[in-house]
């Protein structure tokens, strides 16, 4: 690597506005390398700009940093790596149906609650914090 060519971490950090230390993350798990110097600095190409911009755009579909790491060592390999974010993507998409269902289940528990605090005044027993908490059941519901 040319010498001309060579980035600084902090050259870096600017032309992606991002914290240094979180460049230092990504190398950590391997999503950045650089090269050493005799000084000890970090040295990044060009193309760490390009990646780390990739990173903060995958991420912002909602991609782990593993998943991500995954889909650069598809890239690393000669693959293009699209047909394996597709399916990341749909896993994603599928998983989010799940969490929605989820919510909309446990909204509901919620309503029930909210009704049934209304319908009924709960006296206080000896030791109660609050007589309409006391009231929820702690197995798993029905819905």
């Amino acid at each position: 690597m040319a010498v001309a060519t060579r980035l600084k971490i902090g050259e870096v950090a600017k032309q992606t506005d991002m914290a240094v230390g979180a460049l230092r993350y990504y190398e950590s798990l391997g999503l950045l390398s650089s090269d050493r110097g005799q000084n000890g600095y970090r040295y990044y190409s060009p193309m760490a700009v390009q990646q780390v911009k990739f990173i903060r755009k995958a991420q912002a579909l909602g991609f782990s940093l593993e998943e991500i790491g995954e889909v650069l060592s598809v890239h690393q390999q000669g693959d293009v790596p699209c047909e394996f974010v597709r399916s990341l993507l749909q896993e994603k998409i599928e998983q989010l149906d799940a969490q929605i269902q989820q919510m909309k289940a446990f909204k509901s528990e919620l309503e029930a609650y909210r009704d049934q605090w209304a319908a009924t005044k709960p006296r206080p027993e000896p030791g109660d914090i609050c007589p309409l908490i006391e009231t929820v059941s702690l197995a798993k519901p029905a819905f």
